[in-house]
């Protein structure tokens, strides 16, 4: 089977790449993979049979784990191995509380620097997350959804901060994808981002704050609590 088939083209494209194409399509397999859940917390991965699964060198499965534990998303255990990393209530209420403070804290520069070109993007996004909803993807969506809120936080040119922001997000998707039972609809995921723009396209500074950490917030619907103010 060839590692291609692991992670379609198109979904491999949307995650910036850093390594080789063969690793980077590992890495997207299996960072799918543990994000749905596919791949449980303490799950034991090896190379060997990692390798053999996906037909390529142990080198080529040691550098997409090399990734992913960059991501948080694995431990690599001198002598013991890699495992799934944890996926945990505090970690995902202590990083929601940080992504919160992220988003919402330069909003003011956020708005100073966007324009007409930002709200294309994030339409663009808006509506490939619909596609993924329509299409029963969440993986999909989920990426599409990190890439709408990677995009609005760029315009605050704080390049330093964004791998921040993009390790809060895969792990805030991950807590909800594993612990909101029922989750909510893929469809209504997709449309929460509408009010988000709407504020950004009106200008309103207090009104967008509101909106981006009400959403933030509310990311896990029937999980536990996650922070103090869930319902602001």
């Amino acid at each position: 089977m060839a590692v291609e088939s692991f992670s379609t083209a198109s979904v491999m494209d949307l995650v910036p790449r850093q390594s080789s194409r063969r690793s980077h399509a590992v890495f997207v397999a299996l960072q799918k993979e543990i994000v749905l859940g596919e791949l449980p917390p303490d799950s034991s991965l090896t190379e060997m049979e990692l390798a053999q699964r996906f037909q390529c060198s142990q080198s080529t499965v040691r550098e997409a784990l090399m990734q992913l534990s960059e991501e948080g998303l694995v431990k690599r255990l001198p002598h013991r191995g890699t495992l799934v990393a944890p996926c945990r209530a505090a970690d995902a209420r202590a990083l929601i509380n940080i992504r919160r403070e992220v988003e919402c804290g330069y909003l003011e520069e956020v708005l100073r620097n966007s324009g007409r070109g930002l709200i294309g993007q994030l339409h663009d996004e808006l509506n490939a997350m619909r596609n993924a909803a329509r299409d029963g993807d969440e993986y999909r969506l989920s990426v599409h959804d990190r890439a709408f809120h990677t995009t609005l936080f760029a315009a605050a040119d704080l390049p330093l901060v964004v791998p921040i922001l993009t390790r809060c997000l895969i792990h805030n998707h991950r807590y909800k994808i594993m612990n909101s039972q029922p989750n909510r609809a893929l469809e209504e995921t997709a449309e929460r981002h509408v009010p988000i723009i709407d504020a950004l396209k009106d200008g309103d500074l207090e009104r967008l704050r509101t909106v981006l950490g009400h959403h933030i917030s509310t990311i896990v619907d029937f999980g536990p609590d996650l922070t103090e103010d869930a319902g602001a």
